[in-house]
């Protein structure tokens, strides 16, 4: 099964990486075809422009809510400014349709001149190259910082609200403001030729080196289709450059460009996202399976614990009421009595030894014990539940003291106490609604003897009657729990010399402790 990745994560494929250079090359070979007849007048359609910007509207809409979602998934503060971009150019497009002169009034709504359309299109073709180069330092920043679930999740909200104070900022600066901006236009058809060359030089140099930039990196397919979309941009920007009037036949290929340029990003997303759903499904799908396998062996294991088991049990109660039968009888018979006594002894002795033999079944590596730090091991397991934390938007604080001594223990069987401590932390939290899911794990020696984890989580916790009851075998308070896991968790630790126990927040969820005895005291 292919592993799991966003298209934040997935490296671009050889066929998508050929599909994106023939898209690019059409980009550039329309430009070519359109240059010739660039300025042949074109009938005004007062309906287009209105149409052009409501279709790029939702689809950049679309393509924000889709980068917004990713960065909530995967901690990426990189997709969040992405996403941020495409907002605030989605919202200039309103103003954009608003403004344009003949689209809704002759001279455009909001109090606008003959210039603010013109200016609104320049802020937001400077918008997209500008949200690209920040993508790309971002997300430098986010491959060398420490594992993904101790980074904060993105705020959607700020990226929205930042969105639109900008929007907003650049619509007053563009009607009301206008006086102090170059001017662009001379009427509502005939260009300022020198200024709006300079203002389209500007935006090529910012589209090439946004572009230099995706390309050094293009570690992801979003990375591949991002330079795309951005080769569509300076195509158009390429064919703006040499217009000198609305209302022509490179006029109306330059908004077709536009519109392009955005339907590449939208749908290489849609069609990315059913491949990662599809992917996630299978996944799920196998997962299941081999959860109804584990039941099944489960069944298979009470089977054979009742059969093991029951027998050396019998046979104790047996001799149990045997041993007191002899003690109420009129005239005790203390001989027999002892005896009875001591084959029960005998037979609790024997049904332990089934257990542990049961148990050693399903332990790998038994008895092979390392020196390692506590820190180092909390840190891996963090990276192993990196998806699960993820998916259920739990974030993980980690507070470890780095100089903590050792411990001597076998790590993996310690890696399974942290796997079911986490898991469950991790289920508790999924039930939870309107407030923070959170996991903290502090590490510390309390005395010169042991190290100290503790595991905190603000889930549902456990009723305060089933708090005494959480390590006892086959006592679960999930619906479909086993009730082995913590019993199990107790059980290695304390084969390992050290304490398992738990205690209930003040507010909300659980604390876990495990207490280890340093290496050296073992060593001793």
């Amino acid at each position: 099964m292919e592993e799991y990745l966003g298209l934040f994560d997935t490296p671009p494929r050889p066929k998508e990486t050929r599909v994106a250079l023939v898209l690019a090359g059409l980009l550039f070979a329309s430009l070519l075809i359109i240059l010739p007849v660039r300025d042949t007048p074109w009938p005004e359609i007062g309906a287009f422009v209105p149409v052009i910007d409501a279709v790029m509207f939702v689809g950049e809409l679309i393509i924000a809510t889709l980068f917004f979602a990713q960065a909530s998934v995967f901690r990426s503060r990189a997709l969040a400014v992405l996403a941020t971009g495409y907002a605030f150019s989605a919202l200039l497009l309103i103003s954009h349709a608003l403004t344009f002169p003949g689209a809704f009034a002759p001279n455009g709504l909001l109090g606008s001149g003959v210039d603010t359309t013109a200016w609104i299109a320049v802020f937001r073709r400077t918008a997209f190259p500008i949200a690209f180069i920040l993508y790309v330092q971002f997300k430098r920043a986010d491959s060398s910082a420490r594992s993904g679930p101790e980074r904060p999740v993105p705020s959607v909200s700020v990226g929205v609200c930042l969105a639109a104070v900008l929007a907003a900022g650049v619509t007053l600066m563009a009607t009301d403001a206008q006086g102090m901006l170059p001017s662009l236009f001379l009427d509502r058809r005939e260009a300022v030729y020198t200024n709006l060359l300079m203002v389209n030089g500007a935006t090529i140099l910012l589209t090439v080196v946004a572009m230099a930039m995706l390309f050094s990196q293009r570690k992801s397919v979003l990375d591949v289709w991002l330079l795309v979309a951005l080769s569509g941009w300076l195509a158009q920007t390429l064919l703006n450059l040499p217009l000198s009037a609305r209302f022509t036949v490179g006029w109306y290929g330059l908004f077709m460009l536009m519109l392009v340029s955005n339907l590449i990003v939208l749908v290489a997303l849609i069609a990315e996202s059913n491949r990662m759903y599809a992917q996630l499904a299978l996944s799920t799908a196998e997962r299941n399976r081999d959860r109804d396998d584990r039941l099944m062996t489960m069944d298979a294991v009470a089977a054979a614990i009742s059969h093991e088991v029951g027998q050396p049990l019998s046979a104790s109660l047996l001799n149990a009421r045997a041993g007191l039968d002899w003690l109420t009888r009129p005239r005790p018979n203390l001989e027999r009595a002892i005896k009875a006594l001591r084959h029960t002894i005998e037979d609790e002795q024997r049904t332990f030894d089934v257990i542990k033999s049961i148990r050693a079944m399903f332990t790998k590596d038994a008895g092979s014990l390392s020196e390692f730090g506590f820190d180092e091991l909390v840190r891996e397991t963090a990276q192993l539940l990196d998806r699960e934390l993820a998916a259920r938007k739990v974030s993980l604080e980690l507070a470890l003291d780095d100089e903590l001594p050792p411990i001597m223990a076998n790590r993996v069987q310690m890696q399974r106490v942290l796997i079911n401590i986490m898991i469950n932390a991790i289920e508790s939290l999924g039930a939870t609604r309107g407030r923070t899911r959170r996991i903290q794990i502090r590490s510390a020696s309390p005395d010169e003897k042991s190290v100290q984890l503790e595991i905190s989580d603000t889930g549902t916790g456990v009723a305060p009657d089933d708090m005494d009851r959480i390590f006892e075998p086959f006592f679960s308070t999930k619906a479909r729990g086993t009730g082995l896991g913590l019993s199990l968790c107790r059980t290695i630790v304390e084969e390992h010399g050290g304490r398992l126990w738990a205690s209930a927040r003040d507010k909300h969820g659980m604390t876990f402790f495990l207490k280890l005895p340093r290496s050296e005291q073992l060593a001793a």
